[in-house]
């Protein structure tokens, strides 16, 4: 069963995860970052391996694209906050994005 991160684990997992450039949503327990690519087509790539992970890990990202664009945001719904499951994708779609740059 998937649990939301306590206070003290919060400061450990979703420091390094700010310092890339991630954020809290306002009024949510979800955090948000906003990808940007060279064109529609590396957006869309991106996404599908991202959609290969998140699927293997029964865990969706709420996400929006718009050309070069993907707004991004992780939440679990089943505790109605962020968990270790939130981390570990956005750890995995920031490891996807930096080897687009590669």
């Amino acid at each position: 069963m998937t649990e939301r991160l306590s206070p003290e684990t919060r400061k450990t997992l979703l420091q390094p995860l700010f310092d890339t450039g991630w954020d809290m949503v306002e009024g949510r327990d979800a955090i948000h970052k906003t990808f940007k690519f060279k064109d529609f087509a590396d957006a869309f790539g991106w996404m599908t391996r991202v959609a290969i992970w998140a699927e293997k890990w029964n865990h969706h990202p709420e996400w929006h694209n718009v050309y070069n664009r993907v707004n991004v945001t992780l939440i679990t719904h089943d505790v109605d906050g962020l968990s270790s499951l939130d981390v570990k994708l956005a750890r995995k779609m920031d490891g996807l994005f930096g080897a687009e740059k590669d």
